[in-house]
Order: structure tokens, then sequence, then C-alpha cells
């Protein structure tokens, strides 16, 4: 559910989009209020589930999962007891970096990280073909990743 937030409250949250470790002082001045309202403030967004959590962004090159895949999975059934048990079992696929249910052609659309094309194809045939409910799949290499953003507009 969308929540109404004040010119200050986005500001809030575009500055710790941006930096998520910044000290209440420096975000203080960068929004023009003073150290209370502003630390108020961001602990009324935190409480509330705006900020959901902060976290460091990891280099994927420097953690072996800089090979990613855009897998396009079509399910047997799609009955909801299906798509719950193939939900599960791809949580527990820790190189599934992103899980889609999407409407379309196929069934889910899943973005996939590894070190290479041949843990890839490890991880494809022992897991991920594996999955509750997968009739198809359908693999794609990414070659560059022109937007990847993670900041949400504000």
């Amino acid at each position: 559910m969308k929540k109404n937030f004040d010119q200050i409250d986005r500001h809030i949250l575009t500055e710790l989009q941006e930096n998520g470790r910044m000290p209440i002082v420096e975000l203080a001045g960068r929004i023009n209020l003073t150290k209370t309202p502003c630390a108020e403030r961001v602990r009324r967004l935190e409480r509330d589930g705006a900020i959901a959590g902060y976290r460091a962004e990891l280099d994927p090159d420097q953690l072996g999962a800089g090979f990613v895949m855009v897998v396009m999975v079509t399910l047997g059934q799609t009955s909801d007891n299906a798509f719950e048990l193939f939900n599960a079992a791809a949580q527990r696929i820790p190189e599934i970096q992103t899980c889609f249910l999407v409407a379309g052609n196929f069934d889910y659309l899943l973005l996939v990280r590894t070190s290479d094309i041949s843990r890839y194809r490890n991880v494809l045939g022992d897991q991920i073909g594996k999955l509750p409910g997968v009739r198809q799949t359908h693999s794609y290499v990414v070659m560059e990743e022109v937007v990847n953003r993670k900041a949400l507009p504000v």
C-alpha cells in the first residue's frame, strides 16, 4: 500500500538509498533539519516499513558471481499448489538472485548469478531443472548490465 510522504521524508529516503551509513548529523544537514527531528523521522520511516533495512552493496565479480543468466521457466501445471511448491524450492537455491512469477508465455523469470557457464550448467541441471513442476527452461546469457538500479524512485 502506497503511503503519502512529505517532501522531507522523500529527501531522507533518497539520501539514505544513496548512503545508508550516513550519520544522522550529516543527513540532517543535507535535508535542512536539526539532528533530533531528523532522527525521529528516520525512526518513524523504519518503524512504518518504508525503510525495510540496511545492506552493503557487494561486488559480484569479486565474490565469484559475475556471470549472469536470465532463465524463463515454464511449469507443467499452474495450480496454486504448483506455484507454492516451486516458490519454496526456488528460495533455497542461493544462485537465484531474483525470481518473478509472471503472466505471459512462461511462468517464472529468474536472474541467476554464478562464477561461469560451467557452474551455471551445474545449477541448471542439478537444481533449477529439478524444481517442482518444471516442464521447460530457456536460458539467456547477459552480455552487459546496461541498467541495474538499486534505488527506487522516491
